[in-house]
């Protein structure tokens, strides 16, 4: 069975962030890292090279596949900010009704400006996703 490469890292996350070489993508970076810090009061990771994720949980699906993974996250990528954040779930469509511009992936949500972005319906999204039980999570 293959590895999961997307595992905790010891990069340093303010430092990741940093590097991000458009600035408008960094200040969204900054803007998104003090979001999640303070919704889930945990520190932030570097999961693989690009995933700054907050709290973690252990998963096992039907198939035997089983691993570890950020309950929440985001990536500043080059076009966009993805969010991980369970953004497919019927519980968050009330939140991403009232974000503002976005578009949605199996799970994830994407922003262009996250300072376009309608802030309590943010901080909500994130909230959620990281208070719900993750798709094949396990105790322990």
């Amino acid at each position: 069975m293959a590895e999961n490469k997307t595992k905790p890292t010891p990069e340093d996350v303010n430092g990741f962030i940093a590097a991000v070489p458009d600035a408008a993508r960094r200040t969204d970076a900054e803007r998104l890292a003090a979001l999640f810090a303070r919704v889930t009061g945990e520190p932030a990771t570097m999961w693989g090279g690009s995933i700054i994720g907050y709290g973690r949980y252990r998963y096992r699906y039907d198939s035997g596949r089983e691993g570890e993974s950020c309950r929440v996250g985001f990536s500043p990528r080059k076009a966009e900010c993805v969010l991980y954040v369970g953004a497919g779930r019927p519980e968050q469509a009330d939140n991403l009704a009232r974000l503002g511009k976005h578009r949605l992936g199996k799970g994830c949500l994407y922003l262009k400006r996250v300072t376009d972005a309608d802030l309590p319906a943010l901080e909500a999204i994130v909230a959620t996703a990281y208070s719900a039980k993750a798709e094949g999570e396990v105790e322990g």
